[in-house]
């Protein structure tokens, strides 16, 4: 891998994470353009999902020390409640991850038909939420289960992690900005504990990428990433996803008549 690949794709990884595009078949579009078929990128692919991570953790930095603060308190307050509900929202997929996790991973293999499809469906959920009236409703462990359920059908690469859990949020009548917040915080789960299991199972052992690609790749998936996530809290606030809704189309479209 390049630095200039490395550089196209962490900005791919920290943009599509946050905007409801789908960071996995923008990845996998991405791999097909550019001509990569590195089999050892294991290590590169959880350097720019950690970068998005701590990008999040920026971003949020502000609820999540209140939320730690909280939580040593040691008493079932609202800060304890909430963090529940993320670990709640994370039973679905961690389920799925440790069941089918070699079966998720033969799905990454650029197929741009497959890939068009799901991108098609993100355009459809994210069309639906423009039918959703504006709404106060909290998110409860019965939501945030939900929530959780459509977190894990966005493994499969095409479907948007962030586009899914919003829409699902939305259409269960939660507030804009708390369905928001509750999405992009719910990710911190599966993706640090996928890059605790990678490294105590030694994956990485194998893998092959120089440090500069590394370097690049996660400083330009950082940035990307942070300003995706706040640009992604004013959107949803805004209620202005049928404009992904439609980028999603156009792009599932090409992807699937370029297959």
């Amino acid at each position: 891998m390049t630095e200039l690949q490395a550089l196209l794709l962490g900005i791919i990884q920290g943009l599509t994470e946050f905007l409801p595009v789908s960071s996995s078949g923008h990845l996998e579009i991405g791999h097909t353009l550019l001509g990569i078929k590195d089999e050892n990128s294991l290590l590169f692919v959880l350097t720019v999902h950690v970068a998005t991570v701590l990008s999040t953790i920026l971003v949020f930095r502000k609820d999540i020390l209140v939320l730690c603060k909280d939580l040593f308190a040691f008493q079932w307050n609202d800060s304890t409640k909430y963090i529940s509900k993320l670990l709640f929202s994370s039973i679905p997929i961690v389920i799925v991850g440790f069941l089918f996790r070699d079966e998720l991973e033969s799905l990454f293999t650029g197929n741009l038909y497959f890939v068009g499809c799901m991108l098609l469906l993100t355009a459809c959920l994210l069309t639906l939420t423009q039918f959703v009236k504006k709404s106060d409703g909290k998110i409860t462990f019965g939501k945030a289960l939900l929530i959780g359920i459509a977190q894990t059908l966005a493994v499969l690469p095409g479907i948007s992690r962030s586009g899914a859990t919003i829409a699902t949020g939305l259409l269960l009548k939660g507030k804009k900005e708390d369905v928001a917040r509750f999405s992009f915080l719910m990710v911190l789960i599966p993706i640090l504990g996928a890059a605790f299991i990678d490294i105590v199972t030694g994956e990485l052992k194998s893998t092959k990428v120089e440090l500069m690609p590394l370097l690049i790749g996660f400083v330009s998936a950082f940035i990307s990433g942070w300003l995706a996530c706040s640009w992604m809290i004013k959107i949803v606030k805004r209620g202005k996803l049928i404009y992904f809704a439609i980028y999603c189309a156009l792009i599932g479209l090409i992807a699937i008549f370029a297959a």
